[in-house]
């Protein structure tokens, strides 16, 4: 009989700690599959309405690739630096184009390129933000120079997510 009560008093003092754990649950914005090809096709379509041959990647806030699409006659090349591009920019939270101009300003920032494989410094990538969440990065190659690759990834976001 006492064996018993000690094993419930022994359980009722484990119930009373667990109800004196404090539980965080984080609540974020997530880029949905459908809206990560729409916005890749609406960077593909902006780059062909300008002659350019692209192609378009758009990442999850973690970097996993959401969606993806290469035009007909763009490089081969251009699928990493798409991909990298939108990962560099989920990763880091800003555009590629200003940590490229960072390094090129102070060089000993240049180690920044070697923080991770997938980080590319060239411009072409934009953080993807709902509202001031971020939710992801788009990124794209092959237009002949990443400002132009950049118009292309702001007006896929203007059309899909303003």
């Amino acid at each position: 009989m006492m064996k018993k009560y000690l094993a419930l008093l022994a359980l009722a003092s484990l119930g009373a700690q667990a109800q004196t754990v404090n539980t965080t649950v984080l609540s974020t914005a997530m880029l949905s599959t459908d809206t990560a090809q729409q916005l890749v096709t609406e960077g593909l379509k902006h780059c062909a309405n300008d002659g350019y041959h692209v192609t378009v990647a758009v990442v999850d806030r973690s970097g996993v690739l959401k969606a993806l699409a290469r035009d007909e006659l763009a490089g081969p090349h251009t699928i990493e630096s798409a991909r990298k591009k939108a990962y560099t920019a989920a990763s880091l939270g800003k555009s590629t184009a200003e940590y490229a101009n960072l390094i090129a300003e102070k060089p000993g920032l240049a180690g920044l390129r070697d923080m991770h494989p997938d980080i590319l410094m060239l411009g072409g990538g934009l953080p993807v933000r709902v509202g001031e969440q971020l939710v992801g990065g788009i990124g794209i190659g092959g237009a002949p120079g990443g400002h132009l690759d950049q118009a292309c990834a702001e007006a896929a976001i203007e059309a899909v997510l303003q």
